[in-house]
C-alpha cells in the first residue's frame, strides 16, 4: 500500500484507512507491506514517531521524500511505486489521487493494481496550478491503469461513471465503536468539562468550511466554548486566517493537532460535533464523532448526509446564516441534542464495519 503519510499515525483520514486494513489484512494471514513517506509529522516534527520497520505484523518501508510543501507527497509516491514495481508483490494498492499518477508502472511490470479514490483531490483549495494538474492526471491514470478502483460515496461512483464511464467498486470506510473518557486532561488544559463546548476536530483545511463555523458561532448567543482541534497540513496561512477570524471571542479555543487521551476526551465530552465542509471523500471524523455518541450537526453535502442519514442534524453548504440557526436551535434544545446522542453510535457502527471493509477489500484482491 502506499499513497499514506505514515502508518501507524493520525496525519488524516487515509493514514487511518490504510492502517485500518493492512493490519486486519496481516490478522487475515496476508503479508502486507506500507511505504511510508520521511520527513516529519504534517503538524510538526514534535509530532514524529519513532521509525519502525513493522507495526502490528505489517512490514514498514520509509521511501525516500522530499520534505518540502507541494513535494512530499509526489515525491514519496515517485519512490514507493518504484520499490513496488520490483517488489514480489501481488498487489499494489494506492490510495488518493495524486499518488496515483503512478500507478502506470507497476502495471507495467505485471502486478495487479488497485485505487481507492479518497475524494477528488484537485477540487481541494490548498493546491497550485501544477499540484492540480499532477492530481487530475493521477486520476485519469487510475481510469487508465487501475484493474479495480474503489470509491467512498455514491457521490464519487457516480463522477467517474459520468466522466469517464469507468466502473467502481462502492466499498465505504469502516469505524469502530470507541469507551468514552471523562473529562481530565481537557479540563487541566483548556477548562472544557462535559456538554459545555462544540466540537470541532480534523484537520485544518480551507475545504473542511471551518471559517463558516467561527463566523456563526461568533454570533450566537451562549456561554459554551467553541473547540477547533487539528493540525495545519500545508496550510499555515488557513490556521492564521482563522485565528484572525476568531480574535476578540475568548470562547474559541484552538488546541493544534491532537491524539490519543487528549482526543479521546474531546470527543468523548463534546455537546455538539459540527463539521461544516464544502467537500469530503468520506469523512472519517464523522464516524469517529458518532461512534463517540455525539450528536452531530454537519453541512448537508452528499457525503456527509449519505453517512448520518436522519441520525444527525443539517445545515445548507457555506450557508452561515442556516448554520447558525442550526447550531442555536441546539444549543437552545438539550433533549434534541440527546436524542442524537441516544442513538448515533449504535447506527454508526453497526452501518459501517472495518470487517466487512477488509472482507470487500479482499475480495477485490481475489
Amino acid at each position: 500500500m502506499l499513497g499514506h503519510k505514515r502508518v501507524p499515525s493520525r496525519e488524516g483520514g487515509i493514514e487511518v484507512v490504510v492502517e485500518e486494513l493492512s493490519t486486519r489484512m496481516v490478522q487475515h494471514g496476508d503479508k502486507v507491506t506500507c511505504f511510508n513517506r520521511g520527513g516529519h509529522h504534517v503538524s510538526g516534527s514534535e509530532f514524529d514517531r519513532q521509525k519502525s520497520d513493522e507495526y502490528q505484523g505489517v512490514r514498514l518501508k520509509t521511501v525516500f521524500t522530499i520534505n518540502h510543501k507541494g513535494y512530499a507527497a509526489m515525491s514519496a509516491s515517485v519512490f514507493a511505486a518504484i520499490e513496488a514495481a520490483f517488489g514480489k508483490y501481488d498487489v499494489v494498492h494506492f490510495h488518493a489521487e495524486g499518488p496515483s499518477f503512478m500507478c502506470w508502472l507497476p502495471k507495467l511490470f505485471g502486478k495487479k493494481v488497485v485505487v481507492t479514490i479518497h475524494g477528488i483531490d484537485h477540487q481541494r483549495a490548498k493546491w497550485g496550478h501544477f499540484a492540480s494538474w499532477y492530481i487530475m492526471q493521477g486520476e485519469k491514470n487510475a481510469v487508465k491503469y487501475a484493474d479495480e478502483i474503489i470509491v467512498l460515496s455514491r457521490g464519487v461512483q457516480k463522477y467517474f461513471s459520468d466522466t469517464y464511464g469507468r466502473k467502481t467498486m462502492y466499498i465505504p470506510n469502516g469505524v469502530n465503536r470507541k469507551p468514552i473518557r471523562p473529562a481530565e486532561q481537557i479540563k487541566e488544559k483548556w477548562g472544557l468539562e462535559k456538554d459545555n463546548y462544540i466540537l470541532y476536530l480534523g484537520r485544518i483545511v480551507p475545504e473542511k468550511g471551518i471559517h463558516y463555523l467561527i463566523e456563526a458561532f461568533k454570533t450566537i448567543e451562549t456561554d459554551k466554548k467553541l473547540v477547533i482541534a487539528g493540525g495545519s497540513s500545508d496550510t499555515n496561512d488557513y490556521m492564521e486566517e482563522l485565528k484572525a477570524l476568531a480574535r476578540g471571542d475568548d470562547r474559541i479555543i484552538f488546541t493544534d493537532f491532537v491524539q490519543g487521551r487528549l482526543k479521546h476526551e474531546l470527543y468523548s465530552n463534546a455537546y455538539v460535533y459540527c463539521l461544516p465542509s464544502d467537500l469530503e471523500g468520506m469523512p472519517l471524523s464523522l464516524l469517529e464523532a458518532m461512534s463517540y455518541g455525539n450528536c452531530c450537526l454537519t453541512s448537508d453535502i452528499d457525503e456527509c448526509a449519505e453517512v448520518v442519514g436522519d441520525k444527525a442534524a443539517t445545515f445548507k453548504k457555506g450557508d452561515v446564516d442556516d448554520l447558525r440557526d442550526k447550531l442555536q436551535g441546539l444549543i437552545n434544545n438539550s433533549k434534541t441534542v440527546e436524542k442524537y446522542k441516544e442513538t448515533a453510535a449504535d447506527y454508526i457502527v453497526k452501518k459501517f464495519n472495518w470487517d466487512d471493509v477488509v472482507e470487500k477489500t479482499l475480495e477485490v484482491y481475489k
